[in-house]
């Protein structure tokens, strides 16, 4: 450092920044000296620990957990414009101890702790390190690669630098790579580079039943592993790790010192050095671990593109109809492309055949609920008929479809429990939001890769909230699926979330079944007469008892006394990972 600016130093170490903090803040801003000697802490444990396994950074801070889409760093104006010295930003600053050493042992901050009756400053010239200023520029890492989807984003691939200019939105980020291309991106695309999130083996908070599902997936084998927040305690992690044909789980838990442990006799500063020890040695686990979990579902970018996550009303031009999929009641469903470059699906509905509030309440339904298991509504086209109702494509069609089909009649029974599953999730979400589906059943879920299923068609859709009791009288003349409905529904008009777990209820047989016709042989009429005077359908061949029980709970008489969605997952989710036998095969 400048010659000048010694004597301020000296008198701040020594007097506790007492007589001279004013004079000494004019020249040097103490954030900037806090986050260069972090800096210099992180790059010192790096060194140290080159070559330790599948580790990338053991340099970050031993904090908890880490928000999801960490906000990017503002630009901060470290000295005032008037001034005429030097930017601190090139100063490095190292506190020494009284024999001269180097820095010391960092404390939990990442800052090295010294007293200052013991310690003296030195202070180094500026220096000059364009890597450094690199690094410090590109400050994400991109998690998944991404195709620009119009000529103002960004194509990505995993493991790119880049630098965050622009926030436009939580969904969309405007990033620069390192050779200066500029574009948007989906934010839930990228982590700050040495966060918890940049870990290729780290899922957030994927649950339990998904992560047995990725590590069963093919691309994985035995000794691959993830880690994932804990579903029952806040502070805490989990191991997930693929152990030949079976997933086994393991708790990481803190001590009172923050740091983290498996068993208590070996403990580890940060996560990071705990994947380190056990990538090396097994240690007590079932085995050691040997590769991440390749990640077999990426998310979905929040709509079309980021100028229409508010805007969802485009033009007919921009969509282009390939195949059609199916049709029903109210038009047609057709595989489509977006900008020529987005496969899409797009509902069409014939002239006349809804009524536009009906339309309208449908589509803004969908476009509130942004959830993983419930399918997203990209855009609408409503300026000429036939109305486009643009979603996002499910690979396999429809779960009706997919179940009759014969690659459909080769999945296992733990594989159907595991769709269920995700169906209850995604009915859970439209619970809490206080939203009636109305028309549950499985053609009316989608089907993607890996088993995904996602709850579609909100056309009968409604805000129960904004109705007395929670509950939501039909108009009188209006059509149901009689054989999902429920009877207080299908003889009163009365609808509340219940009598969407009945109609879950149903759809459990039509998962077990593959497919087959609830109540066969028997008409609409035959239907309410019997069920209304105390008939329930039989327990399907094949059908293990204790999902039984469960179709047996949903269609309870008494409206009140059925689960809840949420408890439903909770209970489905517990069969799936094997804790009933039933499930195992």
């Amino acid at each position: 450092m400048a010659e000048p600016y010694k004597p301020y130093v000296q008198q701040w170490l020594q007097n506790g920044l007492k007589s001279r903090r004013n004079d000494f803040f004019q020249f040097i801003n103490t954030q900037l000296l806090v986050e260069q000697a972090q800096r210099n802490v992180r790059y010192k444990i790096e060194q140290q620990n080159r070559g330790m396994g599948n580790c990338i950074n053991f340099g970050r801070s031993n904090s908890s957990k880490m928000q999801q889409n960490q906000v990017p760093d503002l630009a901060l104006n470290l000295i005032p414009r008037q001034q005429s010295i030097v930017s601190p930003s090139s100063i490095q600053c190292t506190i020494n101890n009284q024999n001269n050493t180097t820095i010391g042992t960092p404390s939990s901050s990442g800052v090295s702790s010294a007293s200052s009756s013991t310690t003296s400053a030195t202070v180094l010239k500026p220096i000059t390190d364009n890597n450094n200023n690199n690094n410090n520029r590109f400050q994400y890492v991109a998690l998944f690669d991404y195709d620009a989807r119009t000529n103002d984003d960004l194509t990505i691939r995993k493991s790119d630098l880049l630098e965050i200019t622009y926030r436009k939105n939580t969904a969309w980020w405007k990033a620069k790579n390192e050779n200066g291309q500029e574009g948007w991106i989906p934010s839930n695309y990228v982590a700050k580079r040495d966060s918890l999130e940049s870990e290729p083996w780290y899922f957030k908070s994927i649950r339990r039943i998904d992560a047995e599902k990725q590590l069963m997936s093919d691309v994985n084998e035995h000794g691959s592993f993830l880690i994932r927040d804990s579903e029952t305690k806040k502070m805490d992690f989990s191991l997930s790790i693929r152990d030949n044909d079976s997933v086994k789980h393991y708790r990481i838990r803190q001590n009172e010192d923050g740091r983290f442990y498996i068993a208590r006799r070996t403990t580890f500063i940060t996560l990071p050095e705990l994947v380190t020890h056990y990538s090396k040695t097994s240690d007590g686990l079932c085995v050691n671990l040997r590769r991440p979990c390749v990640h077999i579902v990426k998310p979905e970018p929040d709509g079309l593109s980021h100028n229409l996550v508010d805007k969802w009303e485009i033009s007919r031009r921009d969509i282009k109809l390939i195949r059609r999929l199916g049709h029903g009641q109210f038009g047609d469903v057709w595989e489509g492309v977006w900008s020529d470059n987005v496969s899409v699906a797009v509902k069409t509905l014939k002239p006349g055949s809804m009524n536009p509030t009906d339309f309208l309440t449908e589509a803004s339904i969908m476009k509130k609920l942004r959830h993983a298991n419930l399918i997203q509504l990209y855009a609408v086209c409503t300026i000429e008929e036939p109305i486009y109702i643009v979603t996002e494509l499910m690979k396999n069609g429809s779960l009706l479809d997919y179940l009759q089909s014969s690659r459909g009649r080769q999945l296992k029974m733990s594989a159907l429990i595991y769709m269920a599953t995700q169906i209850a999730r995604g009915m859970a979400y439209l619970e809490q939001q206080n939203y009636i589906h109305r028309d549950l059943a499985a053609r009316n879920v989608l089907v993607g890769e890996n088993n995904t299923v996602k709850i579609a068609d909100f056309g009968l859709a409604r805000i129960i909230k904004e109705y007395a009791g929670g509950m939501y009288e039909a108009k009188e003349g209006t059509k149901f699926p009689i054989k999902w409905t429920a009877p207080e529904a299908a003889l009163y008009n009365r609808f509340t979330i219940k009598s969407d777990v009945w109609s879950y209820g149903i759809l459990l047989t039509e998962l077990i079944t593959f497919g087959r016709t609830p109540y066969p042989g028997m008409t609409n009429a035959e239907v309410l007469r019997q069920v209304d005077q105390g008939y329930r359908l039989p327990q399907p061949p094949n059908c293990p008892l204790s999902l039984y029980t469960i179709m047996r709970e949903c269609w309870h008489a008494q409206p009140e006394n059925r689960p809840s969605f949420s408890t439903l997952q909770y209970r489905l989710e517990n069969e799936y990972t094997g804790e009933n036998p039933e499930f195992s095969n």
